[in-house]
């Protein structure tokens, strides 16, 4: 071999499979203290431009009306999200400008009001959000609730649409929800 002839190119390799990572595990639970700051931030985030953000003492008073029908969301190891809902008479709902008052379980009147449901900004459209409902259709359905409720702010009410609530135009919600509030509500099949 002199210098004058070209080194010849090494054989190329096929292109190795490419890896994939194990999706981060998805799970729902009841709420425990320990969730409050990131419910809190997540909350702030979502509803703050809105002037929607209650804060977490109501928070709270919200959620301990019903622990068992609220819930977070984990992807791996980060609060995602999560989900208020209590029991409130059909075509009510709470009032943004004050905390739940503790009371002794009474008659639902077979309706869950939904009243929060958060998922972080940057985790939104991967489904998570479904997860968290049919979680809360589950939980509604043992305890015996017929009837799910929500107040849509923000113009979401297309996105509840489509998950199978119906508004109730003739249902003002509190002006506190906003100009574009739309009170909705969806039956729960029988199991």
């Amino acid at each position: 071999m002199t210098g004058d002839e070209p080194t010849p190119a090494p054989a190329s390799l096929p292109p190795a499979p490419a890896r994939r990572l194990p999706a981060p595990a998805v799970r729902v639970r009841r709420i425990q203290e320990g969730d409050w700051s990131a419910i809190t931030a997540l909350e702030a985030a979502a509803y703050t431009p809105l002037g929607l953000s209650e804060g977490e003492q109501r928070l709270r008073s919200r959620a301990a009306v019903s622990p068992e029908t609220c819930s977070v969301l984990h992807l791996g190891d980060r609060l995602a999200g999560y989900l208020l809902s209590l029991p409130c008479p059909p075509f009510r709902c709470p009032d943004l400008d004050r905390a739940e008052q503790p009371s002794a379980p009474g008659p639902h009147a077979g309706n869950l009001h939904l009243h929060d449901l958060v998922i972080a900004r940057e985790l939104r459209r991967q489904g998570l959000a479904q997860r968290l409902i049919r979680h809360l259709r589950r939980t509604a359905g043992s305890l015996g609730y017929e009837r799910i409720s929500l107040v849509a702010v923000g113009g979401a009410d297309p996105f509840w649409a489509a998950r199978g609530f119906t508004a109730h135009p003739g249902v003002r919600p509190p002006a506190g929800y906003g100009d574009q509030a739309v009170y909705m509500s969806q039956r729960l099949e029988a199991s």
